[in-house]
This record gives C-alpha cells, structure tokens and sequence, in this order.
C-alpha cells in the first residue's frame, strides 16, 4: 500500500501534470499517435490501484472491430484501456470526474448522456466515423454495471443503433468482438462473492468512496478474455449476434470466476 501510495505521488502524478498538456496538443492536431499517452496512463493507472492484469485470447487486428463487454467498475475502462487501443463509449457522467474524466476525453471517449432523446443517435454516429477510419470502439452492452457474478442481458438496441450507423458511414469489413473482464483475486486468494461489492462500483457509494477501497485495498487480479470475432455486415441479425456475443461472455466469465481454462478459438 505504502508503495503504491509512493508510486502515485512521484510516478502518476508528475505523468499526468506533464502529459495531459502534451496530450491536449496531440488531441487538438489530430496526430497520428494520440493513443500513445492514454494507454501509459492506464498502465500506471493499474499499478496505483493494485489491478494485475492477464489477457487471454486476442484482439482483432486486421479489421476495425466493435468490442462488446460485460460492465462491472469505472475501473474496467482503466484494465482493458491497458492493454488495447480503443474508443470507448460512456455515460457522460464520467466526463465530469477529476484527471479521469479529462483522459477520457483525451482518448477521444464517446460519451452518451440517456437522458437526451437524441444523444444515443448522435453516439452511434461517432461510433460508426471511428470504425469507418479503422479504429476500435468499445460497448458496455448490458447497459449498466454489475458486481461481476453475472452477466445482464446484452441490448441488440446498442448494437443494431452502431450497425445502422457504421453501414451509412460506409465502414466496411467490421467484426464484433465479444470481452469478458473477470476480477479473479484479491492478494492471491479468490474473490468470494461479498468482497465483489468492494471492487464494483456500487451506486450507494461515492466514485471517492470507491476509489479510497481501491486505493487501500488489496491487489486485484483481473482478467481480459478476448473471444471470437464475428462479422458484422449489413446482413447480420442484431439481435441474433447480440446473444450469441452475450452468451460467449457470460461463459468467459462464469469460467474465470470458478477458475476454469478458458480455450478461445482462433478466427
């Protein structure tokens, strides 16, 4: 703890103060490298926090991919931000949180604000433009975050809004990807289901509560699990490959909890 505490004050922090101007710069010249700064962050990021991650499988690399995952912290956004280049899509909430926030929007985060009638419409657009250029983007697609013993129901709404979208803006070639996050550990010994509420986010609790438990609290082990990418084309059924994605992930995660091998097969 005390050395994570040491690592924040001379590592992170002076990171941070340095690199959010350069990255604003990078952001607002639209340099080719943007992506570089967000992903040493969230590394550092990891190693404040206490979060070991392990990936298992790969992501897509040779076509643009629309990346479905299970939702269980604020801090899943940080784990697979690690270890990927990827647009995510969010909950304009967190645009507001302290140097978080701010990183989020330098790595271009695509945030939705469910309130507006509209914004969904307008997210789908960003998300399809990022495919059409042949980046990555990133849905949280229960919709909502959970405390990792499960996986809610996926919303094809989601992903038939970001289909419609990415065939008008002439994006072609694009897979679906589906991902599984998994917080298998705590100091080694595994998570039991109680101590799950103190890695999730729960909604009775402060984002500076949740921080301070992560903070203080013992190393994590998460687990990144990358399954199968899928075509989506025009002559896809949302609804059909929005459950077969659900159904990988649920099984990716129900297998890391219990401390099974996963076996992914290769595209």
């Amino acid at each position: 703890m005390i050395v994570r505490a040491l690592f924040f004050v001379f590592v992170l922090l002076p990171y941070v103060a340095i690199g959010l101007p350069i990255q604003f710069l990078i952001t607002r010249l639209n340099l080719p490298f943007w992506n570089a700064l967000p992903l040493l962050f969230h590394r550092l990021a990891c190693v404040c926090l206490g979060l070991r991650v392990t990936t298992i499988g790969r992501p897509e690399k040779n076509r643009p991919a629309l990346l479905v995952s299970n939702h269980i912290s604020w801090t899943d956004i940080i784990v697979i931000g690690s270890v990927i280049d990827v647009t995510f899509v969010a909950k304009s909430d967190i645009a507001r949180w302290p140097v978080v926030g701010f990183m989020a929007t330098m790595q271009k985060t695509i945030y939705v604000d469910r309130t507006r009638r509209r914004d969904p419409g307008r997210t789908s657009r960003e998300m399809a433009s990022r495919l059409a250029s042949g980046g990555d983007v990133l849905l949280f697609a229960e919709g909502q975050s959970d405390i990792g013993t499960h996986v809610l129901p996926f919303r094809s709404s989601l992903v038939g809004s970001a289909q419609t979208a990415m065939i008008e803006s002439g994006a072609r070639n694009v897979v679906i990807q589906p991902i599984a996050i998994a917080y298998t550990h705590l100091q080694g010994m595994p998570v039991s289901r109680n101590e799950r509420a103190m890695i999730a986010w729960i909604k009775s609790k402060s984002v500076g509560e949740n921080i301070k438990d992560l903070l203080t609290g013992s190393v994590k082990s998460v687990t990144v699990a990358f399954g199968e990418p899928k075509p989506l084309s025009e002559a896809e059924n949302r609804k059909a490959i929005t459950k077969r994605c659900e159904d990988e992930v649920r099984h990716m995660l129900v297998t890391l909890n219990r401390g099974g091998k996963l076996t992914i097969p290769t595209a």
